[in-house]
């Protein structure tokens, strides 16, 4: 129990937004990122999130780093020319701890490796509002002989949270000048959240007499619910200084088995039997569902171009396939019409970025980088509590280093998503339902420091 209340302790703060990457993995685990996505192949202060392998051709030392994220933005769901919005303000954390000898080195990590962000939707969201329109596209509902049509939303809300927090630790080998080996054990704690209120009302008097003797004047489902889970995997890299120039490395995470199961409340509508359970299975209370981090190879290179500038390649392939995520679909009775949901699928995914590094003076440099993330994510698993949209992500930054031994780390970044459809005609085929469409904005700050002693 103390375990587990100090974990929630430090992933309050914790809550990761997975703007870019994969379906639920980030690649933000520092500051630095942000302004300089090549980071595979570099060794630098915050390779041990990314090379770790490479952290033994730093200088000897104890290292500490901090830093510090902060994204803004908003997540934004559109359906019949209204739009249900979130807007996001979401601190991120990091920490590390690494000692650097001459022929090995021993790195922990902390922070997040996954998720989103704590989203709310004053408004409801489109899996809500889809509901009246079902019930409207059948000439409504019969409920004890009475016909109850014209329904419209009375206030329907929803907040969700989707986070999961990783701690690893791992040491690293140099074999010769040339080539290093990594290799680290890593625990993951899983925690998602769904608050939800529908509330509906009817236009039609006849009807809404009926909603106030049978439902006490709307028509209300909730929930409340939590699902958590705990995992481990383990993390291999390895590290090439191929010249003097270029560098050559690549990092292998492996999948993390997570197997969540939900807890809380909910209370359907009554007589219809009706709740968020049919529209969001994995959350009913009680359930036990797989929703595994999939494996993860990363590789880059780094060039040394002059003495002052550094360019980077990096690539990252998500094994979406391999891992189960939630396959459980939802089952609604309206009407006496039966809707079941569509099963998410996902190809894999992988993403491509450009970085560079170029240091003005020996106190001073710039960053800059480019990335592309193809999440793998297929229009079916788009729903109120996922959508992982493709996207293109530019950053910069500075660094400042006033003496040998500190660094800090000022960056910012931006991510252009790709708008895409949802499933609803599919989902709903007859009825005459559009599609949802979701797109998300964000722009993300971070600062970060690095001390050795």
């Amino acid at each position: 129990m103390k375990k587990r209340l100090g974990l929630l302790a430090l992933t309050a703060v914790l809550t990761s937004v997975a703007y870019g990457a994969s379906i639920d993995h980030i690649q933000t685990y520092t500051p630095e990122y942000l302004g300089n996505q090549a980071q595979n192949g570099m060794i630098n202060n915050v390779s041990v999130y990314y090379n770790p392998a490479g952290i033994v051709n730093l200088e000897k030392g104890t290292y500490v780093h901090i830093g510090a994220q902060l994204a803004v933005g908003h997540e934004k769901m559109e359906y019949n020319d209204k739009d249900y919005k979130a807007d996001l303000f979401q601190p991120i954390p990091n920490f590390a701890l690494y000692k650097v000898e001459d022929d090995s080195a021993l790195y922990w990590t902390f922070g997040g490796i996954a998720g989103g962000g704590d989203l709310k939707y004053d408004d409801g969201v489109a899996g809500t509002a889809v509901i009246p329109d079902i019930v409207n596209g059948m000439g409504g509902i019969n409920i004890g002989g009475y016909l109850i049509k014209d329904l419209k939303d009375a206030g329907s809300s929803a907040e969700g949270k989707n986070l999961y927090a990783q701690t690893t630790l791992g040491k690293v080998w140099k074999i010769d000048n040339k080539l290093s080996l990594s290799a680290a054990g890593r625990l993951v704690y899983g925690i998602g959240e769904l608050k939800g209120d529908l509330n509906l009302i009817s236009d039609d008097k006849l009807s809404q007499g009926m909603i106030d003797k049978f439902f006490g004047g709307k028509i209300h489902a909730d929930i409340d619910s939590e699902r958590t889970a705990w995992g481990y995997g383990f993390q291999l890299g390895v590290n090439y200084q191929a010249t003097e120039k270029l560098n050559l490395a690549m990092r292998y995470d492996s999948r993390v088995k997570l197997d969540f199961e939900a807890k809380g409340s909910k209370n359907d509508v009554p007589v219809l039997n009706l709740g968020f359970g049919s529209f969001y299975p994995e959350y009913m209370p009680g359930t036990k569902t797989r929703r595994d981090l999939p494996a993860i190879l990363a590789a880059g290179m780094s060039y040394k171009v002059t003495d002052n500038w550094t360019v980077g390649l990096s690539g990252n392939y998500y094994f979406n396939k391999d891992a189960k995520m939630d396959e459980v679909v939802g089952i609604a009775e309206i009407g006496g019409h039966q809707i079941k949901g569509i099963e998410a699928e996902y190809d894999n995914g992988y993403e491509i970025a450009l970085g560079t590094e170029y240091r003005i003076n020996p106190k001073w440099a710039v960053l800059g980088g480019v990335n592309y993330a193809y999440t793998g994510a297929k229009y079916t698993s788009y729903d109120d509590v996922e959508f992982a949209l493709d996207s293109i992500m530019v950053g910069t930054g500075l660094k400042y280093n006033p003496d040998e031994t500190s660094e800090w780390v000022f960056t910012v970044a931006h991510y252009f998503y790709d708008s895409e459809e949802g499933h609803f005609s599919e989902k709903y085929k007859g009825m005459g339902i559009s599609n949802p469409e979701y797109s998300k904005s964000i722009t993300a700050f971070g600062v970060g420091y690095t001390k050795r002693f």
